[in-house]
């Protein structure tokens, strides 16, 4: 695991390898062990110079040696590559091409990549199983080649303007060069309100970009193309052959494990030390039990709770698994004050605003887990495959709520709890929370049920709040956020449980979750590793119609069926919970001076960007405990750290 980064220039301007190095410099806790840089400033392209850098922070996991220095190139020096990743299938591959000739000088998957490109050009992306993000040039065709992984796992982002083509792991790096100006984009703004995340192609800089998950990039003779290279098949499910539910259960039971089981025990390999996140939850518990299976020795595993909120601490199911697959078991227990103690640097990873409270608890985790290991195995992606989110209950529900009379519904019930205070700070105003969001679920269409349910702003806050910028000064203009949505929804397929997982596979799941989880880790030097999105697991669950996922109201049905007797009894039927952060309480005390800092009237006013009496009344609503505000504001928070930081003068 890495980072990497890189420039190309097509106007005949040398690459300095002072400006390589200082971008290798913005994010060198990716990898510690040792950097490089490729630099040539005389490449000849049809009679004109092309000017090349490639940049490389190593933290090294397979080959220790400096056998595997990057920038890496092949025997003739006509193809380097700096890559950050790894392609847990390279042991087959790399034999497969020294039965064809080639000779390797490393045990790298890096160096399995450039043999393999030589073998079969940029189709050979298509025989990689792993995590990756990579630049590669081919010195004879003139082309360079830039290549994310299909689910976006690794990150990549990118710069052109036309004669400049930037490129690395964070946007901070690219920030290093001059030519990159730094510029607000309104579009992504108003996303981040929606989302709490930028989505991609989207950065908060108007001239930076990310690559999507499954694409690729060409800069060939001073042309750049962008093209996907993979999917899943959204309509397999639909058109499979209509079998009796418990064959189809067979069939699909026997090959989630067989799938599962190879994707763990291909993650096992490594030349440090390896262990496992364990919250004691079924993805979690599910991928140790596996670990267990496949290794000779004791699995490392690791878990954080709270010392002073006995409510949120499972840490007692995650030793009960311990336990049971008898693992080298380490616990580390939690105070509020060591949650905000770390906040600072959580904060200053961000290049891009960003607000899943969540990165603060797996900061800690990753911090500490690094401790003991290097690479670490999660459970994450085992909810978006398999309906574990509430927000699919919702939809779930939603036929069967809308069976009740509208004027029982809507006169009694809804008006009933739309009165209600709520507040994530106790657990019965929670579940009034829960219940408004719930309603406000079922209005409208399909699409704007779905981000009914996703939104932390809703539309007309979000709209009101921005029209001092400008950034969208119509409100008869097409709402980006939904648009965005409609996209991503398949809206030709008759299984909408399956539509949901769908979007959240190609947004939520790249954009939050693992963009949280390689900003927290790689900030620690540590790689995590996620089998459930081995691309043939999720091929296989968006193979199944909805139902195997979604069962008479029980989530995660096939996957339960196929791992419960692999696990603790009761572990099964346990209900899904996250590991909560107090920010709702936090806004009203220890992190008040947060809100009086980034919000006071003088500072929005000066801004430009928001309406401050948005804000005032999102404060006092929130202050007087007559709804909770706290996401909407610590979204509001974050953006203005951000700002202060990257374009403040």
């Amino acid at each position: 695991m890495c980072g990497i980064c890189g420039k190309i220039c097509f106007d005949g301007k040398p690459i300095e390898e002072d400006l390589i190095k200082e971008m290798c410099r913005s994010f060198s806790y990716r990898g510690p062990d040792d950097n490089g840089t490729y630099i040539n400033n005389s490449v000849a392209d049809n009679g004109r110079q092309i000017s090349l850098g490639l940049g490389h922070q190593r933290l090294s996991i397979i080959d220790l040696s400096s056998a595997g220095h990057q920038p890496m190139t092949n025997e003739d020096g006509t193809i380097w590559i700096t890559y950050n990743g790894e392609v847990y299938n390279f042991k087959e591959l790399r034999a497969d091409l020294k039965r064809k000739g080639h000779a390797f000088k490393s045990d790298t998957d890096t160096e399995v990549i450039l043999h393999l490109y030589e073998e079969e050009g940029i189709d050979a992306v298509h025989r990689l199983n792993g995590m990756f993000a990579f630049a590669l040039w081919d010195e004879n065709k003139s082309r360079l080649w830039v290549c994310r992984d299909r689910i976006g796992i690794k990150p990549l982002v990118y710069y052109w303007d036309g004669k400049h083509f930037a490129f690395a792991s964070e946007i901070k790096a690219l920030l290093n060069d001059p030519a990159i100006t730094k510029e607000l984009d309104h579009e992504a703004l108003y996303l981040y309100l929606t989302f709490s995340y930028v989505p991609a192609p989207y950065t908060m800089f108007s001239g930076v970009r990310k690559l999507e998950p499954g694409y690729f990039i060409i800069l060939e003779q001073g042309k750049l193309t962008i093209k996907k290279y993979w999917d899943v098949d959204k309509t397999i499910a639909q058109n499979r052959p209509l079998l009796p539910f418990a064959e189809q259960e067979g069939i699909f039971k026997k090959r989630l494990y067989e799938y599962l089981n190879d994707a763990v025990r291909k993650r096992l390999i490594a030349d440090v030390p390896l262990g496992a996140f364990l919250s004691g939850g079924i993805d979690s518990s599910i991928i140790v039990a596996l670990m267990a299976q496949n290794s000779n020795q004791p699995i490392k595993t690791f878990s954080i709770g709270f010392k002073d909120a006995e409510l949120f601490d499972e840490t007692h199911y995650a030793r009960e698994v311990a336990d049971c697959f008898k693992t080298d078991h380490h616990e580390f227990k939690l105070t509020y004050r060591d949650m905000l103690d770390v906040l600072p640097d959580v904060l200053a990873t961000f290049d891009e605003p960003f607000a899943d409270s969540s990165a603060i608890p797996t900061y800690i985790v990753s911090r500490e887990t690094k401790k003991y290991v290097t690479v670490a195995l999660s459970g994450d992606g085992g909810d978006e495959l398999f309906a574990g989110y509430r927000s699919y209950l919702g939809e779930y529900w939603y036929k069967r709520y809308m069976f009740i009379p509208a004027f029982i519904r809507e006169e009694f019930f809804e008006r009933l709890i739309q009165r209600l205070p709520d507040s994530r700070d106790s657990k019965y105003l929670e579940y009034i929370r829960r219940l408004k969001k719930f309603i406000k679920g079922t209005k409208g269409s399909f699409p704007e049920r779905v981000l009914a349910l996703k939104e932390i702003f809703p539309r007309d806050i979000r709209r009101n709040l921005l029209r001092r910028s400008g950034s969208n000064e119509n409100p008869l203009l097409e709402d980006p956020a939904l648009s965005r949505i409609q996209r991503l929804l398949d809206l030709n397929c008759n299984d909408r449980i399956n539509s949901i997982l769908y979007a959240d596979l190609k947004d939520s799941l790249p954009g939050d979750m693992l963009t949280k989880v390689d900003w927290m880790s790689m900030k620690n030097s540590l790689e995590v590793r996620v089998p459930f999105l081995d691309h043939r697991v999720v091929e296989l669950a968006f193979s199944m119609q909805s139902t195997f996922k979604l069962h008479k109201g029980q989530s995660k049905y096939i996957l339960k069926e196929t791992f419960k007797d692999m696990l603790p009894p009761g572990l099964i039927d346990r209900p899904k919970a996250g590991f909560e952060v107090p920010i709702s309480r936090w806004l009203k005390t220890d992190l008040k001076f947060l809100i009086e800092q980034n919000l006071a009237e003088d500072r929005i006013r000066e801004q430009g960007i928001f309406e401050y009496e948005i804000i005032e009344k999102l404060i006092h609503d929130h202050m007087s405990n007559r709804t909770d505000t706290s996401w909407m504001l610590w979204n509001l928070i974050v953006f203005q750290h951000w700002h202060k930081e990257y374009l403040t003068v």
